[in-house]
């Protein structure tokens, strides 16, 4: 180009500007898709966090540490824990508190799963706590990573005082396989802890929550063979008793403590449970 008042020729301008790039792709509702850094970082502070919640509910005191060991007594001061006698055959031929210290590992599982977890989830999505977690893009199997987690530590402090009591007071036989029932453990709490997530995102709030794992819970325990053996159970009640996930949890741990096996019936129906409620709870969980 020439300057008209000088004469001379300009220097050329430069191009145009490169192009900028363009907005990150949005989500349907308008806001850019962001991950949220640190996913198992997120988790285990999640975790930390729920374990002190819990830790401050009367609930937990009572149904996962004292409540077990309360009817651990009870049982215990009734039947002893002489093997052989009248009870020989009610208690498959082992002392009474070697038939029900197992049982009342998977009662602590049990109690963790239907009574707190459901309470926990209902209470934070009306309370808008959820909502929060999604507004800072915290993904939904963290949320639900650390109810899991925080109830498997409270379930192992809980099992581990139902174990010692028994020990101490009624001189229970170390488990034939402690690995077996450390395994058991695991699969129980994961398969109630999966019922409790379910109850929490399809109950409408906690105290609905809580009464239908109340009532879960009692049954569960009654019918199950974790305070009433089976063997002296009516035909009815022992049907009922097959479709309750606790029966499954017993079997899985007895056969663990007194005998040292592992029974595959039982493994598979919780394996079972844990994975379609586990999925079913993904699906139909609800932020607010």
């Amino acid at each position: 180009m020439t300057d008209e008042a000088t004469g001379r020729t300009a220097p050329a301008t430069a191009g145009p500007a490169p192009a900028t790039a363009g907005p990150a792709p949005a989500s349907p509702a308008g806001r850019p898709r962001v991950s949220h850094p640190g996913g198992l970082k997120v988790l285990f502070k999640l975790t930390w966090i729920e374990l002190k919640l819990f830790l401050r509910e009367p609930t937990t005191i009572v149904f996962t540490f004292a409540f077990p060991v309360v009817l651990m007594f009870v049982l215990g001061e009734v039947f002893g824990n002489q093997p052989g006698g009248s009870n020989e055959r009610v208690f498959a031929g082992t002392g009474a508190m070697n038939y029900y210290a197992p049982a009342y590992i998977a009662v602590v599982a049990m109690s963790v799963g239907v009574i707190m977890l459901p309470a926990r989830l209902t209470d934070y999505r009306s309370g808008g706590v959820l909502r929060r977690f999604r507004a800072s893009l915290v993904p939904i199997w963290a949320v639900l990573g650390s109810q899991v987690l925080a109830a498997l530590v409270l379930g192992v402090i809980g099992s581990v005082l139902v174990a010692a009591f028994a020990a101490i007071f009624y001189s229970v036989h170390f488990p034939d396989s402690l690995a077996l029932l450390a395994a058991g453990f695991v699969l129980c709490s994961a398969a109630f802890a999966a019922i409790g997530t379910l109850l929490g995102a399809v109950m409408p709030s906690p105290r609905a929550a809580q009464g239908a794992g109340l009532m879960l819970f009692f049954v569960m325990l009654f019918l199950s063979g974790a305070s009433v053996p089976m063997e002296v159970m009516s035909n009815t009640m022992v049907k009922i008793g097959d479709f309750l996930p606790l029966t499954y949890g017993v079997d899985l741990l007895q056969a663990a403590w007194s005998g040292g096996t592992w029974d595959w019936t039982a493994a598979i129906v919780l394996i079972g449970i844990a994975i379609v409620a586990g999925f079913l709870s993904l699906r139909v969980y609800r932020w607010g």
